[in-house]
């Protein structure tokens, strides 16, 4: 409580301080230095949420990070940022550095980039930290869990970027990556298998993709696609096979997703499909069985901007599960969350947000999004309401 008491009061004294002071010069080259901060509560009626103890009121919700970035020249930028957060039982304030990397942009339509780098996936995944940025607290959980925010964050390796110009017809910008993937001991897939008997030592993978999107000729409207596949090999021991040593090695995962965003005026409108392949192959004392880890998440969204302090949003998630462990249990087979939410931009830099959750199903024991057995020792309950406060600040 101390640590959490600490971090809190620091947000809430520093922003007057810290706002718009650390941009200069360096032998004559711009440097930028932002950063931002959240804490959020979260009270939910039953069943605890992203590993928090919501049930009796958590303030388990805070996260910051701090950017820097430089013109090299005019075609080549550096930049940097480290991240750190606590999410109820997920990293405990551990600093990390969320991505570096180095951009040389050749022309408009083509550049690369090569270092630790923010994966462009879907609508949100590259900068689903950035809480100023989106009405709300939680982004839908069906294709953005929080609890799962390392394992497609971001690979080391690089990437080829660009915008091409097509005239009338608006434009397209496209991202093509590979690299590594991160290896988060801290995060919810180490929390998930160890609270479901298959604690994990270790897990490496590549992955590559790309993404592409069409700003429209409509004004306001973009259309968008994502392609990843993954490759992950998981060591870990199985308690059930008296702790014995397993290797699961996946096929690999495909994972496809599809979008739009749509702002006209004072409305915004957003929505996402995604759909995950995920077969393993899972070994241990000689015997190997193939898990279906498959899943489809979809959401759309609705903002309305009432007047410059005063935004208001809804949205309707639905997650589903292709093959969950007990199909007569179907609470375990899907989760489905309708979310209002009120957001209060009181300075410039400074926001507050009021979020309602109404959730039905709880997803499966391997599907790692938001729900644990281990946090519900009695029994998950298959409706979950929950209240979410949060401020922030970005400066």
């Amino acid at each position: 409580m101390q640590v959490k008491t600490m971090v809190l009061a620091a947000a809430l004294s520093v922003p007057g301080l810290l706002h718009a002071q650390f941009d200069f010069k360096l032998d004559g080259k711009p440097v930028q230095i932002h950063s931002f901060a959240s804490q959020g509560f979260a009270y939910s009626n039953d069943n605890n949420y992203l590993t928090m103890n919501s049930s009796d009121g958590s303030f388990a919700m805070t996260d910051a990070g701090a950017n820097i970035s430089m013109s090299i020249t005019d075609r080549f930028r550096v930049g940097a940022q480290v991240y750190l957060r606590n999410l109820g039982q997920l990293d405990k304030y551990r600093p990390q550095l969320d991505w570096a990397y180095g951009s040389y942009k050749l022309t408009d339509w083509f550049g690369v980039r090569a270092g630790k780098i923010k994966t462009a996936l879907g609508l949100f995944n590259d900068t689903q930290d950035m809480g100023f940025l989106h009405t709300w607290v939680l982004l839908p959980q069906s294709v953005y869990p929080a609890d799962l925010r390392s394992n497609s964050i971001a690979h080391t390796g690089a990437d080829a970027y660009g915008t091409v110009g097509l005239h009338k017809a608006g434009s397209l910008s496209y991202t093509a990556y590979f690299g590594a993937q991160a290896n988060d001991t801290r995060g919810g897939y180490y929390y998930g298998t160890a609270s479901v008997g298959t604690p994990i030592t270790s897990f490496a993978g590549k992955t590559g993709g790309a993404d592409l999107r069409w700003n429209t000729p409509v004004s306001g409207l973009m259309l968008g696609g994502s392609w990843s596949d993954e490759t992950l090999e998981t060591h870990g021991t199985a308690v059930a096979y008296g702790n014995a040593p397993f290797t699961a090695v996946n096929q690999p995962a495909h994972l496809t997703s599809v979008y739009g965003d749509y702002a006209r005026g004072r409305w915004h409108l957003e929505g996402e499909f995604r759909k995950t392949r995920d077969l393993e192959n899972a070994s241990v004392l000689g015997q190997t069985v193939i898990y279906n880890f498959g899943s489809k998440g979809l959401f759309l969204t609705a903002a309305f901007r009432v007047n410059k302090r005063l935004e208001l949003g809804t949205y309707h998630s639905r997650y589903y599960v292709d093959a969950p462990t007990d199909p007569t249990n179907h609470a375990s087979n899907h989760i489905f969350d309708q979310a209002v939410t009120a957001r209060f931009d009181i300075t410039r830099w400074w926001y507050g947000k009021i979020e309602g959750h109404f959730i039905d199903g709880y997803g499966d024991m391997y599907s790692f999004h938001g729900f644990y057995g281990i946090d519900n020792p009695a029994g998950l309950k298959p409706t979950t309401l929950m209240l979410v406060l949060q401020t922030g600040f970005d400066f």
